[in-house]
């Protein structure tokens, strides 16, 4: 079996504060700054941050051929890819927005299932401060909620009691 890469857990910064009283160009305006791409790994029961997810270019897509009916794709492994969005208020940072969205990876014959237009809905409703998580599986919510707290107790803490309640945490 190969071995396992150090993963690269780092959120995404926030490069300008909008809070920070500086008011121009781009103020109010979303930005991608502030959003991460976390997956959940299911069956491998960790999560971990591919900013490659941003362009479909993720260590779980590369080298997949998605295809939109997830019949076709027989025997793959599930994954749930999160577009976590970091805002800041006057407490500090906290998770802002959260919307999961399914994927599934068959490695042996280089296939898998996403819906494109889910995928970048949902990274749109996460930019605008929406949390959909509740359809995730209870074990996948359980690992994200572990992730988001692990990461950062303090933005956990901060963060929408919807974000807490839907993950059961």
């Amino acid at each position: 079996m190969e071995e396992k890469k150090k993963k690269n857990i780092g959120f995404n910064i926030i490069k300008n504060d909008p809070t920070d009283g500086h008011g121009g160009y781009g103020v109010g305006a979303l930005s991608l700054d502030n959003i991460s791409p976390v997956f959940v790994d299911v069956e491998e029961g960790e999560a971990f941050v591919d900013i490659g997810a941003m362009h479909a270019r993720s260590v779980v897509e590369k080298g997949i051929k998605f295809l939109p009916n997830k019949e076709d794709v027989p025997d793959a492994k599930p994954f749930w890819l999160v577009w976590v969005t970091i805002d800041r208020k006057e407490e500090g940072p906290y998770y802002a927005g959260a919307t999961a969205c399914e994927m599934t990876v068959n490695r042996d014959i280089r296939r898998g299932y996403k819906s494109l237009p889910e995928h970048v809905n949902k990274m749109d409703k996460s930019m605008k401060r929406q949390i959909m998580v509740e359809h995730m599986d209870e074990k996948s919510k359980e690992i994200l909620a572990q992730f988001l707290i692990s990461h950062d107790a303090g933005m956990w803490q901060r963060s929408e009691g919807k974000l807490k309640d839907d993950l059961k945490a």
